[in-house]
């Protein structure tokens, strides 16, 4: 389990993750091989809640025009399944990225917290600690083996470049 940046508190106001502004959003999780097992073990998970591209398959919003996570409370924001989260939902509002042949470890901007703490000590030595955390063979092994969660997102900041495995390029 990825220690979080987000405080919980903070994150259960919010109100901005897990939710998508169309059904096949590139922001929607993608799970790690063993996740999608795992999930589909669990009881009450439909397989319809994940995609062939092994994303999780948002669903329209009850209370907007939007899409959302289909384990998102709408009325508590809370995860159904945040104890088995996936790879991607535990790392986030930070990501990985690929660019120019480097991988990276990048921040979503539309994080709240993240605007108010990117530049303090606490985000440095947090951003220590991940890229300590992705660069660790049993990760890397991970990216390898899962290059579907390295992704090319926009309105990202650079954080840190990590290693890159050879089967990712």
């Amino acid at each position: 389990m990825i220690k979080q940046f987000v405080p919980q508190e903070f994150c259960l106001k919010c109100q901005g993750c897990c939710r998508f502004k169309e059904a096949n959003s590139v922001w929607s999780p993608c799970l790690l091989d063993e996740e999608i097992q795992g999930l589909l073990d669990k009881e009450g998970i439909p397989a319809a809640s994940i995609s062939i591209d092994r994303r999780i398959q948002p669903i329209p919003n009850p209370d907007g025009a939007d899409f959302i996570c289909p384990f998102l409370g709408a009325s508590n924001n809370m995860c159904r399944i945040y104890d088995m989260r996936p790879f991607e939902c535990q790392l986030y509002p930070f990501l990985i990225n690929l660019r120019k042949d480097k991988l990276l470890l990048t921040v979503d901007l539309n994080c709240p917290y993240v605007c108010e703490k990117i530049n303090s000590q606490e985000a440095k030595d947090y951003i220590a600690y991940l890229s300590g955390y992705l660069n660790s063979p049993g990760q890397l092994e991970i990216l390898k083996d899962n290059p579907q969660i390295v992704q090319a997102y926009e309105e990202v900041r650079e954080v840190a470049e990590l290693k890159l495995p050879h089967e990712i390029k």
